[in-house]
């Protein structure tokens, strides 16, 4: 197999809590909080000031009261401390503050959106003026299309009600799985738009925009999904939706130009319902904010590189699909965020800062992750010293787009739009063939020098699964240790979060034969836990 060299930090003293298993009790939070020595434990409470002036300001607005006993959803919401609590667990220096940078603005954004939704909802605060400028987006959309319209919101309505809410609780999505099933619906496809269909058929859905653009991506669940949704957009509100088509074979020239159509069809229908013309200086300024990103996107993962990477894991992939996707350049508020966050990760990278005493295996995270288990990732780390250094969602665009206002430009524009949709979160890797799925990973994994692949094994996704051999074979061939992990997503009952943690202990033990750094955490009490 793959060897890589373990690295041991020395000088390692891990500032206050010792075993991160005295945390936990039975109930539905932690016995206490971490004790992390007096500079990172004030910081921690800080930021945890922070957060809760986030949710006072959101929730002291009446039409937000409102929406918390009008929404069943909304109840996950008071989960969102306990959040950060789960990915920070085990953290000091920088690594805690990249944490709650990257994390902390995402709450900070998310609260945003929320006020967007209820401020034109019908049901809530009913702003009609406000409403006609909002068009409802989809949330496995790249919002490209957008960023040449900045006087009209979009509005990524699903995010709060279905996203969000299931990583906050891991039981949010249960009831509307079966609302959808008794409505009709098979119980055997991804459950994430399955969740959406069923807040659709509850009635659980702001209502607000002038119209919506759907797409799709992701897969075929996800288009029986929006078929369920456009239909109640449409009929029983009027709300007119534009399916934007993205080509399967994406990296193949000879789609490029149907697709910049396909952006362009999109562009005009959002111009005919908002009323509102395609503003170029606004959408060259977003460019610019694109191509900033993933610069630093790059550099980030230049790090992770090293043998001291710091910005990994779920932090990594939850910030970079706010950024990336859900915001695609039309903020001018993430830049100083992602400067912020390389700052800190050059100053870890410089004192060889580690998040636990020893690093024995580099992995790189493939698949979908599970939505209520997200923070397995940090989790393996101070349990088995195994660090995710990135993940299949997080391995996005890499070129750079036209950012210079010409008239050659301006066409371009379409084509890369066109090139930015193709290539959302998880489409770039499930679609397009062969190469993109299982040829990339092992470029990937000698690009950060990984001798593991975390494989979640998610039981309803047939694109990813269907490859379990390929992945094996070839796996076994490189050296690289290929762990699969079975889980549903969205549906803790078909396997729960400490199942799925016994699946790499599993391995861990059986096959490597290893003992945890932290014993203490390898069984967790956290199946009733927010």
């Amino acid at each position: 197999m793959k060897k890589v060299d373990k690295v041991v930090d020395p000088n390692w003293h891990r500032k206050g809590d010792q075993r991160l298993g005295v945390l936990f009790n039975d109930g539905k939070v932690r016995r206490r909080r971490e004790w992390r020595g007096v500079k990172d434990t004030f910081y921690d409470y800080t930021r945890w000031l922070y957060i809760m002036s986030i949710l006072a300001r959101f929730i002291i607005k009446p039409r937000n009261i409102k929406a918390m006993f009008r929404y069943r959803w909304m109840a996950n919401y008071l989960a969102v401390p306990h959040m950060l609590d789960k990915f920070t667990m085990g953290l000091r220096d920088e690594s805690l503050r990249i944490v709650h940078t990257s994390l902390d603005f995402v709450v900070y954004d998310v609260a945003q959106t929320m006020e967007k939704v209820f401020r034109g909802d019908r049901k809530t605060g009913n702003d009609e003026e406000w409403s006609r400028n909002c068009v409802l987006t989809d949330e496995n959309a790249m919002t490209a299309f957008m960023m040449g319209f900045p006087d009209v919101n979009a509005i990524l309505r699903e995010v709060p009600t279905m996203f969000v809410a299931n990583l906050l609780t891991q039981n949010s999505t249960t009831h509307y799985l079966d609302v959808a099933q008794e409505f009709g619906l098979p119980g055997d496809v991804c459950p994430m738009p399955e969740a959406e269909v069923g807040i659709s058929i509850e009635d659980d859905f702001p209502v607000l925009g002038c119209c919506a653009v759907q797409v799709n991506t992701t897969c075929d669940g996800s288009l029986m999904g929006n078929g369920v949704i456009a239909n109640r957009l449409e009929r029983e509100y009027g709300i007119s939706t534009f399916q934007l088509l993205a080509p399967m074979r994406h990296r193949e020239d000879d789609v490029q130009t149907y697709a910049a159509n396909d952006i362009k069809k999109a562009i005009a229908f959002i111009e005919e319902k908002t009323g509102k013309k395609w503003n170029w200086d606004a959408y060259f300024e977003c460019a610019k904010r694109v191509n900033d990103a993933t610069r630093k996107r790059q550099a980030w993962l230049d790090i992770n590189a090293t043998p001291y990477p710091q910005f990994v894991g779920a932090p990594f992939s939850l910030y970079n699909d706010t950024n990336y996707m859900g915001n695609c350049g039309r903020s001018a508020l993430f830049p100083p965020v992602d400067a912020k966050l390389l700052k800190y990760a050059e100053e870890g990278y410089a004192a060889k800062r580690m998040m636990a005493p020893e690093y024995r295996h580099r992995a790189i995270i493939w698949g979908v992750q599970p939505q209520y288990c997200i923070d397995m990732l940090n989790w393996m780390v101070h349990c088995w010293g195994v660090v995710p250094l990135t993940d299949m969602l997080s391995l996005v665009n890499t070129k750079m787009i036209a950012e210079e206002d010409t008239p050659e430009n301006r066409e371009q524009a379409y084509y890369d739009m066109a090139w930015l949709n193709e290539n959302m979160i998880m489409r770039n890797r499930t679609h397009g063939g062969y190469k993109v799925l299982v040829d990339e990973l092992w470029e990937f994994c000698e690009q950060l020098h990984a001798d593991m692949v975390i494989m979640w094994e998610h039981m309803s996704c047939k694109a990813l699964d269907g490859m379990h051999g390929q992945f094996e074979e070839q796996g076994r061939a490189r050296g690289i240790h290929i762990v699969w992990v079975c889980h549903d997503l969205c549906d803790p009952r078909v396997y729960t979060k400490q199942a799925i943690r016994d699946q790499l202990s599993s391995y861990m033990r059986t096959v490597l034969r290893e003992e945890p750094l932290d014993p203490s955490i390898e069984v967790l009490p956290d199946d009733n836990a927010w």
